[in-house]
């Protein structure tokens, strides 16, 4: 291709690599640093695309967009930016961005896209400008920069999203960005835990009920479709949804109406989907316990979600984030001495984001010194720093207390929760030590057989697969 590209970068070393791999495309390049530069060169000529950093020699680049749009009003924009926060994906995006690039980015991306960039002419609607100190994700790492260019690419339609990720990575704080940044910002937002609701129940709580439908329906109840009717609507733990719920959800997103139990009445709803899971789909649905169908309606546009031993350069930031929410919430203001960071950035996150701002609240409680240095957090979180050390509970007690700080789950749910992850497992144990027999599973746990059957069948457990061979 041939052709003029605006570069507009000031750090010399990067401007001469983007030159010579642009050079050889066969684009003609013109480089300046500055925002006064930068309009010189637009008022003097026309460039198929312009290539921009954002913090430049005299100011902002995003923050003076609109000149460029001003002067050139049809140029796609390419963004290059070293301040890689949520915040700036975002507002690559709303200044009508073609691409956004972090530093450090793939060279042959950016080349991909410069070639792209300049075979069209991209306009989008703009979206009013945000701050950026209500950014619900925090994180510099790389690890969080495809997590940011993906909600950026979503703020602006309304495909459904799939967010997956281990528990306590955020996958909910995904779901709040998206909506808060997009275009449904002015509806509701409607979140749901499938996996915290009866399974009797969750039609209910889903699609609402009529007077009478059930035994306890003493009223008409609306339930979070229609609740989030011209909003979005988040689905957590969705994998562990049952059959017969996934059938009627995959309904509803197809035809975008719903019935309530016990109505006969079709409701038109409006919403976004944008559903969760920390379980992996996949064998989940070749053992027939999740619908592939439902699967691919709901894996438009797929976010995952990294690990926080995978983003450890962000335990700091995220630390220092967590303090200041502290402060705010009336606990005293402390800061982190470096040793202390570094045996926070050795520990081993099981419970990830989650369980890390649970430790920066209960350091900001207890510590002694406004500066938490290592002794003193030693003495607060002890053998936590290394999980499974001297100390650390063991056996069930440590899986319960592993799971809580995995899940957290919210007030009033904490029985039905717990009992729900551990109890699929307790009967498929006492069902291997039988060999299947239900019988002697039913006197193994302590309950009546044919209490043991429903739960079963509740729980979707196979049990033929415990059955061993004579």
């Amino acid at each position: 291709m041939s052709g003029k590209i605006l570069l507009v970068e000031d750090d010399g070393a990067i401007a001469t690599v983007i030159i010579a791999a642009l050079e050889d495309e066969g684009f003609q390049i013109d480089r300046c640093a500055s925002i006064a530069d930068r309009n010189r060169l637009l008022d003097a000529g026309e460039y198929l695309v312009m290539c921009t950093d954002v913090m430049l020699e005299d100011g902002d680049g995003l923050a003076s967009m609109h000149e460029v749009k001003s002067r050139a009003p049809d140029m796609p924009v390419i963004v290059l930016s070293a301040q890689n926060t949520l915040d700036t994906a975002v507002r690559a995006s709303d200044s009508e961005a073609f691409e956004y690039f972090p530093k450090p980015f793939d060279l042959d991306e950016l080349v991909q896209a410069v070639r792209q960039a300049a075979g069209q002419r991209s306009k989008t609607a703009a979206a009013p400008e945000m701050e950026g100190d209500g950014m619900p994700l925090v994180g510099r790492s790389q690890a969080m920069q495809g997590v940011y260019r993906m909600i950026t690419r979503v703020l602006r339609n309304d495909l459904t999203v799939l967010v997956t990720g281990e528990s306590g990575t955020g996958k909910e704080l995904v779901a709040e960005a998206i909506h808060e940044l997009g275009s449904r910002r002015t509806g509701p937002f409607v979140a749901v835990n499938a996996g915290a609701i009866p399974a009797d129940l969750i039609e209910s709580e889903l699609f609402g009920h009529e007077k009478g439908a059930f035994t306890g329906a003493i009223a008409q109840a609306i339930g979070k479709f229609e609740q989030a009717n011209g909003g979005t609507l988040f689905l957590d733990e969705i994998g562990d949804m049952p059959a017969e719920a996934q059938t009627r959800l995959l309904r509803a997103l197809q035809s975008g109406q719903i019935r309530r139990v016990g109505g006969r009445q079709e409701i038109a709803v409006d919403v976004r989907i944008i559903a969760a899971t920390n379980r992996d789909l996949a064998p989940m649905i070749a053992a027939g316990n999740f619908r592939e169908d439902l699967f691919y309606r709901l894996n438009v546009v797929p976010i995952e979600l990294p690990p926080l031993r995978e983003r450890r350069e962000d335990i700091e930031v995220l630390s220092q984030h967590f303090l200041a929410q502290a402060a705010e919430d009336g606990l005293p203001r402390r800061q982190l001495a470096p040793e202390a960071v570094e045996m926070l950035e050795a520990r081993n996150w099981r419970g990830n984001v989650r369980e890390l701002r649970n430790v920066v609240y209960r350091l900001a409680l207890m510590a002694r010194d406004d500066l938490i240095d290592s002794a003193s957090l030693s003495d607060i979180i002890g053998a936590e720093t290394q999980p499974g050390g001297e100390g650390a509970p063991s056996g069930f007690a440590g899986a319960l207390d592993q799971w809580l700080a995995e899940n957290n789950p919210q007030n009033g749910a904490l029985y039905h929760s717990a009992l729900a992850a551990f109890e699929k497992p307790l009967i498929e144990h006492a069902l291997a030590e039988t060999g299947g027999n239900q019988l002697r599973a039913s006197k193994l746990l302590g309950i009546n057989r044919n209490t043991l059957r429903k739960r079963i069948g509740d729980l979707e457990i196979e049990p033929d697969r415990f059955t061993r061979p004579l």
